[in-house]
């Protein structure tokens, strides 16, 4: 196995952080998340922060949602629209640096950078994560 093909790889055990101590939710209050995918349509600097990026994302509603979200840093805004994301659909709407957000993108992070969660396909927009 070659070196590059290596880096691609599951973490072991032993490289993966130790697991956060979180409290644990019943199936019930699991299934008041709305999760929904959505595909972005557009993406712009925050106004007033240097690490926000302003999206407006199709879910599958009459008009694109805005989400605001911390993923400046990590992504170039020109490779973001037409991406495939995962959103929380039913987040109270929230004012992140004096713009409106309206529900929230999936990530993950560690410590090779932050990753946008994405289904494995192209999925219709709105079409319910369970």
């Amino acid at each position: 196995m070659s070196e590059s093909e290596q880096k691609t790889e599951a973490p072991s055990a032993a490289e993966r952080p130790a697991e956060i101590e979180t409290p644990q939710i019943t199936i019930d209050d699991f299934a008041k998340v709305d999760l929904r995918i959505g595909t972005i349509t557009s993406a712009e600097p925050h106004p007033n922060a240097d690490r926000l990026l302003v999206l407006k994302v199709d879910v599958g509603e009459p008009e694109n949602r805005q989400l605001v979200a911390g993923i400046r840093s990590a992504y170039d805004i020109r490779t973001l629209v037409g991406q495939q994301i995962v959103v929380v659909a039913n987040l109270k709407p929230a004012k992140l640096r004096g713009v409106e957000s309206h529900g929230m993108l999936l990530a993950g992070k560690d410590e090779t950078g932050l990753c946008v969660l994405s289904p494995g396909k192209r999925l219709l927009n709105g079409t319910k994560v369970s």
